[in-house]
């Protein structure tokens, strides 16, 4: 990853030395300083209020002040100032909790890690890293599941100053190929259970002209993992297995100095907003983006030390909306799941005692509509805390999850804020609210944590609508923890930029007295479906490329299990297209889940005057279907008819 600016305070690096840990406060601004002395290790730089930095007030997306001038005396040298990072965290566990466990799997079928054998290997595996030709800012991708190799590479990664880019473990080769293509990945970790895919992948890379990154294969099982032989592969070929992860793990020196970074501001991360083969938009996270994040997570999960997280959030979300660094910073236990299912949720909160997970309504769905038999009592007088997002979860999900003895918490957030930028913070005098009264304050989006803030604008005058309910725009979002930027698309960055806030598209209303956001529409028609962002454009792509479809609309249609799902709109170019036929047709071109699932044949599809498609009438159609997982049990999809 090529470095687009410095900014701000330089600092010595340094390799052994003990992190600094800081509280932060969202609206910190950044300056600039001059060389006072020409000291190595204890350079002291004196703050200097005639050179502003690119963040100063006067060129920040802050309002404008007037300079400030700071206290004669006051310096910020190596005793007072450490580039924040989530390495930090790592540090502190494995001295504060050095024999508590670290990472364990849900099902116990392997041996627990404690955070100073974590640090011990995440230590080696940058090592080994280095000793591959991993450099500062270099691109490492993993592909894996929630295993216990994710936590450490979280770690491992950055350590070795290179950026972490856990790709989306349910990507096709295709799909996978482009990203990596696009990221010039240098080093890809695979998990044994995806290793097909991966391979596929890979070839794919090499078949257009591109260098292959050099792969490692993770073969540590969990659960019904598959049986991979954990030898590198010796034939030739772009797909070659080249390394072991346990291997390089064991083979890394203890002695590695980490590579601290230079400054708060460089890269930690690489997250996908969506596996697009035209237009992929990698958001990049910065150290101190994440190492804020990851505490404003912690107190929006109300996590207290030691805490035990189940990881029913894909670490590849966000880097498991940051979570992954957040529980490593209270000391926490990491309780990974493969494959998550309602019985092995209940399985792993009574065998570890979980206190808190998190996941898009699908996984509240699994708890609630698990089977008698797979239910497990949890911890006596102990609620699990569950923080959802990706879609408001439906009022009966939320009766129930409080029935079994689970605490929902609400959050809205993008990739573009490092997960949860937003938190429906319940009240106290709301318990006392008939149920379906709290269901609906509890779907609200809510407002936002404490390292940035939100606001609901109208996008061209970029005024604050009135907090009445009704008025809509665009939620936006500035502060400490929005991304550094997309990668190789300054364009896109500037767009989601313009005007100082960054621009989420999605539309919503601020609730009258409390001024809670409550989102109503998306401006770009994305779809959520359990917790995964689905282009239409990209299924309507798909759609396009069948003989049979003349046009094509995609919408999302209401799901009790998914929250949404694609429901397509289609007029044909002959009669009898079967909609078994044109899903099967779009899988075989899209991930599973991006495939449209229902199939509507239409004469026309409703058009503006100037040709553009109303998608707010075929939303309409699709919210009067109804759930398509009620409907699946008392018929299989197939073509319909409709006149709209």
């Amino acid at each position: 990853m090529t470095r687009d600016r410095e900014r701000g305070l330089s600092t010595p690096t340094h390799g052994h030395r003990r992190p600094f840990f800081f509280l932060f406060f969202p609206h910190r601004k950044r300056i600039k300083t001059r060389r006072a002395s020409a000291l190595s290790r204890s350079t002291v730089r004196v703050l200097s209020p005639a050179h502003p930095s690119p963040s100063s007030p006067s060129t920040s997306l802050y309002p404008s002040s007037p300079p400030r001038r700071e206290m004669e005396g006051a310096v910020l040298c190596a005793a007072n100032h450490a580039p924040l990072t989530p390495i930090s965290f790592l540090e502190r566990s494995a001295l504060v909790y050095p024999d508590r466990p670290a990472v364990v799997t849900a099902a116990g079928d392997a041996p627990p890690r404690t955070w100073r054998e974590t640090r011990d290997r995440c230590l080696r595996l940058a090592a080994a890293l280095a000793g591959l030709g991993v450099q500062r800012r270099d691109v490492v991708a993993v592909f894996a599941q929630n295993i216990p190799a994710m936590c450490e590479l979280h770690f491992a990664v950055p350590m070795a100053g290179a950026v972490i880019c856990a790709l989306n473990s349910r990507l096709d080769a295709a799909m996978a190929a482009v990203l990596l293509r696009h990221s010039e990945a240098k080093v890809i970790f695979v998990d044994a259970a995806l290793l097909a895919v991966a391979q596929e992948a890979l070839r794919l890379v090499s078949a257009a002209g591109a260098r292959a990154p050099v792969a490692v294969l993770i073969a540590e099982l969990l659960n019904d993992g598959p049986v991979v032989s954990s030898a590198p592969s010796s034939s030739g070929g772009a797909s070659t297995i080249e390394h072991e992860y346990e291997a390089l793990v064991s083979g890394g020196a203890q002695e590695f100095a980490v590579r601290w970074p230079a400054d708060e501001n460089e890269p930690i991360a690489l997250n996908y907003t969506s596996g697009t083969t035209s237009r992929p938009k990698g958001v990049i996270y910065s150290h101190r983006g994440a190492y804020l994040n990851s505490l404003a997570a912690v107190l929006l999960n109300d996590m207290p030390s030691m805490p035990v997280y189940l990881w029913t959030v894909p670490m590849f979300h966000c880097n498991g909306w940051c979570m992954s660094w957040g529980v490593a910073a209270q000391g926490g236990t990491s309780v990974c799941l493969r494959r998550v299912t309602g019985a092995a949720i209940f399985d792993a909160v009574a065998r570890h005692g979980v206190t808190h997970m998190g996941g898009a309504p699908t996984v509240l769905s699994m708890i609630v509509n698990a089977a008698p038999g797979d239910r497990r009592p949890l911890p006596a007088g102990k609620k699990v805390s569950v923080m959802t997002g990706g879609a408001p979860p439906p009022p009966t999900v939320l009766f129930r999850m409080e029935e079994l003895g689970f605490l929902v918490i609400h959050s809205y957030g993008l990739t573009e804020t490092y997960g949860p930028g937003t938190v429906c913070a319940w009240k106290p005098e709301w318990d006392a609210l008939p149920a379906d009264e709290r269901a609906a304050i509890k779907a609200r989006q809510g407002l936002h944590h404490l390292g940035l803030e939100v606001d609901v604008k109208d996008p061209a005058t970029m005024r604050s609508v009135p907090a009445d309910g009704e008025t809509m725009g665009e939620v936006m979002f500035r502060g400490n923890t929005v991304m550094s930027g997309y990668y190789k698309d300054a364009p896109a960055t500037a767009e989601a930029f313009a005007g100082g806030w960054f621009r989420s598209g999605d539309l919503a209303v601020r609730n009258p007295g409390d001024g809670y956001v409550k989102i109503r529409d998306r401006s770009k028609d994305i779809i959520i479906s359990g917790g995964e962002n689905i282009s239409t454009i990209e299924v309507e792509a798909a759609l396009f490329a069948h003989p049979a479809v003349a046009e094509a609309a995609v919408v999302g249609r209401p799901d009790e299990h998914w929250g949404e799902t694609p429901c397509a709109f289609v007029v044909a170019r002959k009669e009898g297209v079967n909609a078994e036929e044109v899903i099967a047709f779009c899988r075989g071109r899209l991930p599973r889940y991006m495939a449209p699932r229902t199939v509507v044949v239409v004469e026309e599809l409703p058009k503006t005057a100037t040709g553009k498609v109303q998608k707010f009438a075929l939303r309409e159609k699709a919210r009067a279907m109804g759930s398509l997982s009620s409907a699946a049990s008392r018929r299989p999809p197939q073509a319909g008819k409709s006149k709209l």
